[in-house]
């Protein structure tokens, strides 16, 4: 009798040992989280983690491994992060990149490699257009769109003339583009600076010669913090009204700039006060984990991982099943933090786009949605975009 036991119990530690244990699925998430630019990758990162912390560790009910590398806004170095996600621990889902130089340093290789990119931010045209790919999705925008709706609104509101900058980088550039798509006036002056520049007091000058009607400026993180409070410095908030996209008006911007920003519109897909049930919770949920309030960073990190979590359940965690998963990506089956969402032809989406104004009251300094001025946005390259054809009808994910 004892021998039979203790055969008994083998043979149950065998059969519990030979069950196959489904392991995690490793997302790699390469940002931006250091340079002064530093905190829209941590953004970025506490919006997808926050995600994961309330499934309790999962995404779509399947457990995930989030692994989190800084690439130092340096596009070699996101490469080269890249390179070791894929070889060394076999990663089938990256996202996280912060700007769009590296992204163009990394995204066409990984796609190329059958690795998923799901963007949280960067959105070149370059990977919108022509250069789209099956394993690409942006689950936040294409560069152009936010400066898009300012150029339209800006134009609408009867400015003649605009002084307009940016960085000179890939974004800079579709930042500019995007606002002249749609703003008719005469351009005062096109000017490019140097991404992570700080002193913009030549720049100030000659804006002031030029004697425009009003400035669209697109300088994130740091680099808007320094313009705002130099343009407040030399005056010029107080006779050239100033316009930009919400990428220089998050929450932290904001704190650190104060008085200077109130009363600037800004262009955005996405504000705290937007009244849909996802975002409310979203909103309230990142305040008490993290003690600040969310930029918009923060609601496309969330909104990606979101994004995935559906993806997973809908393939069972299997993203190595790519035409399913992708097909999963395609349907978007979430609730996203700014309402409606949907993806387009170029696996970009198609949504609405408000501006927002800078307001201070007794809560604080922050943006208030205005008006909303795009109703279901499609991005300006997306007919340049050729995907393979459709998954056949009938597709299982599971």
């Amino acid at each position: 009798m004892k021998f039979k036991f203790v055969y008994n119990s083998l043979l149950a530690s065998f059969l519990v040992l030979s069950v196959p244990v489904q392991a995690s699925v490793k997302i790699g998430m390469i940002t931006t989280l250091t340079t002064k630019a530093g905190y829209l990758g941590e953004d970025i990162r506490d919006g997808f983690k926050l995600a994961i912390e309330q499934e309790g560790g999962k995404l779509g009910g399947v457990d995930v491994e989030l692994m989190v590398e800084d690439d130092g806004r340096k596009p070699g170095k996101g490469r080269q992060i890249a390179e070791r996600f894929i070889k060394s621990d076999k990663v089938k889902i990256m996202t996280g990149i912060v700007f769009s130089n590296v992204a163009m340093a990394v995204v066409p290789k990984v796609v190329k490699d059958d690795v998923f990119y799901i963007s949280p931010n960067a959105g070149p045209s370059a990977l919108a257009g022509k250069g789209c790919h099956q394993n690409y999705f942006n689950a936040a925008w294409q560069n152009d769109n936010l400066h898009e709706v300012m150029g339209q609104y800006v134009n609408d509101a009867g400015f003649k003339s605009a002084y307009i900058l940016a960085p000179n980088y890939p974004a800079g550039k579709d930042a500019l583009a995007g606002f002249k798509r749609y703003y008719k006036g005469s351009i005062a002056g096109e000017v490019y600076t140097k991404l992570g520049q700080s002193d913009y007091a030549a720049e100030l000058a000659n804006l002031r010669a030029a004697k425009p009607d009003a400035v669209f400026f697109f300088l994130p993180g740091g680099m808007g913090i320094n313009f705002l409070k130099q343009y407040a410095q030399a005056g010029l908030n107080k006779t050239i009204p100033v316009f930009g996209p919400a990428f220089s008006f998050d929450a932290r911007i904001l704190k650190a700039v104060g008085d200077a920003a109130v009363g600037v519109l800004n262009g955005s897909q996405w504000n705290q006060d937007l009244d849909n049930a996802a975002n409310q919770q979203f909103v309230t949920a990142f305040k008490q984990k993290y003690n600040r309030m969310p930029t918009l960073y923060a609601s496309q990190g969330y909104d990606t991982a979101r994004l995935i979590a559906s993806a997973l359940k809908a393939t069972g965690g299997k993203p190595d099943n790519m035409a399913a998963f992708r097909a999963a990506l395609k349907k978007a089956d979430f609730d996203s933090v700014r309402g409606k969402f949907r993806f387009g032809a170029n696996h970009h989406p198609v949504q609405d786009i408000y501006v927002r104004e800078v307001v201070k009251d007794d809560t604080g300094i922050h943006n208030k949605t205005l008006k909303k001025v795009f109703t279901d946005h499609v991005d300006a390259y997306a007919e340049q975009c050729v995907m393979p054809p459709s998954a056949p009808a009938g597709l299982t994910f599971n």
